[in-house]
């Protein structure tokens, strides 16, 4: 308890130092980000007729599937106004399986943008991944950490959901599921004596993002939120059933996050995240936490030499700790950009991210070994972004009560990638 007051205090300080009076540019206002509309890498979407492509299925890569390729989108007004289907089909070279998704939207309230969903999805998913409703309808071209993830489930699920713009500062989203789970790994989850690596899990989830000096640019493809000068706060319930559409486990999930990201007269920003999720019941491994971890497992650097994420430790190995309480924080200090040409001003960031959490019955999972966040996890480092055509590098080392044997075993040192539309 001491230590996650001590994350606190040094956030509240954080925010203290911080507080230098923000500045607006052109780029953050409503008429601008209308305009950016047009262009596909602000939407993630590229229109060709009545169909719009979805960019992010085209092309991705991770260690179980290999190379992905894919084509996905949705419909758009010109052919239904208030209705809309879309989907993926994609193919995994090293797993040789095909995965693909199916929905079909109706419009129900046009001033809130209130849209019902049905959607079936067979596909795979990192283990331990916990995602916020409302933040998915946030677009993001590029997901560094995806290339070094290594473990995975696969799933097949059905599910319905509600969404809404509530108002300018409030996005909502309501959410019914079943999923049948199948291990890819060699887990098993124990529970009243009983060793399960198929499950099934009937689900009910709430999800709110509060954005309370934020005036919502949203559009039908997603939302866009340009400056702001308060924190964004995400929370999202989950219940799990047992025994609703033969569903076998009974668990609450509680997650929540704040957001805040601080521009100043000076040129110079700071972010911040501030994480805590939480778990009871009886959950299995795969819908657990980690903590977003992005370290390759090599022993050698050479070999962890990959792609920084956005929001990760990059010292973390995959598959390291999991936990069913866990509270983060990451700290990331842009100061103001080198101006050594009109073309050339990369920008040097200094980041620090700390976590700690708890697993209550780790003898329920079988088969994957992991260690549990019981001290608090320190990282801190430094990113030269934008050196050459987005590219940069970042240095972070791992300290503390987790440091490992021998300098190398703690550093990490990839690359970074900033995409400027």
């Amino acid at each position: 308890m001491a230590k996650i007051l001590l994350l606190v205090f040094l956030f509240v300080g954080f925010l203290a130092y911080s507080q230098i009076p923000a500045i607006q540019t052109k780029k953050d206002t409503v008429s601008t980000i209308k305009e950016e509309k047009a262009h596909p890498l602000s939407t993630g979407y590229f229109p060709i007729g009545f169909f719009d492509i979805d960019l992010k299925t085209l092309v991705k890569y991770n260690h179980h599937e290999g190379v992905r390729l894919g084509v996905g989108g949705l419909t758009n007004d010109r052919l239904f106004e208030k209705y809309k289907f879309g989907g993926y089909i994609a193919y995994g070279f090293i797993d040789a399986e095909t995965k693909y998704s199916l929905s079909a939207s109706a419009r129900i309230n046009k001033e809130k943008l209130t849209w019902v969903k049905m959607a079936y999805t067979n596909d795979i998913k990192e283990i331990g991944a916990f995602d916020f409703l409302t933040d998915a309808r946030v677009y993001s071209l590029f997901e560094p950490r995806s290339i070094n993830i290594i473990q995975f489930y696969k799933y097949e699920e059905w599910y319905g959901n509600l969404s809404s713009q509530l108002s300018s500062k409030l996005l909502s989203e309501f959410r019914i599921s079943h999923s049948r789970i199948e291990n890819i790994e060699n887990y098993y989850f124990i529970d009243d004596d009983k060793l399960y690596d198929k499950y099934r899990l009937s689900e009910a989830s709430i999800s709110f993002r509060y954005s309370p000096k934020t005036a919502f640019f949203t559009n039908e493809d997603g939302t866009k939120e340009y400056f702001d000068g308060l924190p964004k706060i995400s929370a999202q319930i989950t219940q799990g059933i047992k025994g609703i559409a033969k569903g076998d486990f009974t668990y609450t999930k509680f997650g929540i996050k704040l957001d805040y990201y601080i521009k100043r007269k000076n040129l110079t920003s700071t972010s911040f995240i501030l994480e805590g999720l939480l778990a009871t019941g009886d959950v299995p491994l795969t819908h657990l936490f980690h903590s977003y971890p992005n370290q390759p497992n090599k022993l050698v650097w050479t070999g962890r030499f990959s792609v920084a994420g956005v929001q990760s430790f990059e010292t973390m190995y995959f598959g390291e700790f999991f936990s069913d309480k866990l509270a983060m924080i990451q700290i990331k200090h842009n100061l103001r950009r080198f101006k050594f040409t009109e073309k050339w001003k990369p920008e040097l960031a200094i980041t620090t991210r700390h976590a700690i959490g708890t697993m209550s019955n780790p003898q329920q999972h079988f088969g994957i070994p992991f260690d549990t966040l019981d001290h608090l996890y320190n990282e801190s480092g430094l990113e030269l972004n934008k050196i050459i055509l987005g590219f940069g590098l970042s240095f972070a080392y791992r300290y503390g009560y987790f440091n490992l044997p021998g300098f190398e075993r703690n550093m990490s040192f990839k690359f970074t990638f900033n995409l400027k539309l």
